[in-house]
Order: C-alpha cells, then sequence, then structure tokens
C-alpha cells in the first residue's frame, strides 16, 4: 500500500502557465506599441513599464530583449508581408507594386524610427521577414518587367535597391499627404518606365 509520500505530486498549477502567457502577451503589446512612438526608448525597462509589469518578468518572457523586439518587429512585419503576396496573387505584377509601395510607405513612415534601435541586436525572426518583403517586391519588379512596364537596361538588383532606398527616404521624410506620396511615386514609376511618355 503507498503512502502519501510514495504518490505523485499534483501536476503543475495552470494559473502558472496562464500568468506566464499574459505576461508574455503584455510585453509584446507594449513593445510593438513602443515601436510606433518616434524616440521612445525600447529598453526593457521602459517595455515593462508600459506593460505594468517587473523588468525580471519581461525578461523572463522571453529570455531577453533581442528576442522580445524579434517578436514585436515580426509581429508588426507579418502583415505587410502577406499584403505584398496577397497583391502579387490578386493583381498584375505593376498594379500590385504601385499598391504595395504606397502601403509601404505609409508603413515606414510610422515605425521608421526603430531602425537605429535595432542596429546590433540578434533579430532573426525580423531578418527572415525583411528578407521576404524583399523577395516580394523582386517578384513585383520582375513581374512587371517581363510585362515591359518596368525597364530592362538595369540590373534586377539595382532596380529593387532603387525602389527599396526611394520608399524608405520619402517615409523619412514624412509626407504630409496621400497626394506627395503619389507624386513621388508617379516619378520613380515614370523613370523606370521604358515606354516613351506622352
Amino acid at each position: 500500500m503507498s503512502t502519501p509520500s510514495d504518490r505523485p505530486g499534483p501536476p503543475p498549477a495552470p494559473k502558472r502557465r496562464a500568468d506566464a502567457v499574459r505576461n508574455r502577451d503584455l510585453a509584446l503589446a507594449a513593445a510593438t506599441a513602443l515601436l510606433a512612438e518616434p524616440g521612445a526608448s525600447l529598453t526593457v525597462e521602459a517595455i515593462a513599464q508600459r506593460a505594468g509589469l517587473g523588468a525580471a518578468t519581461v525578461v523572463r518572457a522571453f529570455g531577453g530583449k533581442d528576442a522580445l523586439l524579434d517578436a514585436a518587429v515580426a509581429q508588426l512585419l507579418e502583415p505587410v508581408v502577406r499584403r505584398a503576396r496577397d497583391l502579387l496573387a490578386a493583381t498584375t505584377p505593376y498594379q500590385a507594386l504601385r499598391t504595395f509601395l504606397r502601403e509601404l510607405i505609409a508603413f515606414q513612415s510610422a515605425h521608421h524610427a526603430i531602425n537605429d534601435q535595432l542596429t546590433g541586436l540578434d533579430l532573426p525572426a525580423t531578418t527572415a521577414l525583411r528578407a521576404d518583403l524583399v523577395g516580394a517586391v523582386e517578384a513585383m519588379t520582375d513581374g512587371a518587367r517581363r510585362d515591359g512596364r518596368v525597364r530592362a537596361d538595369l540590373d534586377p538588383a539595382v532596380t529593387t535597391a532603387l525602389i527599396g532606398a526611394t520608399a524608405l527616404a520619402v517615409a523619412r521624410a514624412e509626407p504630409s499627404s496621400p497626394g506627395i506620396v503619389d507624386a513621388y511615386l508617379t516619378v520613380l514609376l515614370d523613370g523606370l518606365d521604358p515606354r516613351p511618355s506622352g
């Protein structure tokens, strides 16, 4: 006959797991909110304060600042990458490129200030999504080139770099109206159009 000391202990309390999930969600939401605030500090302490948690709790939830910011930035980038793929599937490559660049500029205008704070961090999920984003723009550009809407005399890598750098520069300028963004895009895409104007 077994004695109480021989019996296995009770399973871990579900409440502890629920608290860990809740803390992780709070920390992730706080980091994501701070990413959208120009000039916000992305320290563990600032994230913890926004989340209403202790710094040690935030670190425990993710294992460190890099992992937390990687999860937060990846959460922001995932729908952007998904949107690029959806546009490629739903319309012509040129129209997908034009529509996506306008939306990308709006996204970058809201979040470009975080780039400097991410330098030197280990962000594998973010790095992979950025590569996916570049790949989607390359697919749009290559398709538009095949359709005769983007000039073929430029190296494809140069064209993609030009588009990406221009979109980021426009975003950093924080244009005051959608009309200005449209004007920038018209100048850029007209310059890439191999067909004579007029």
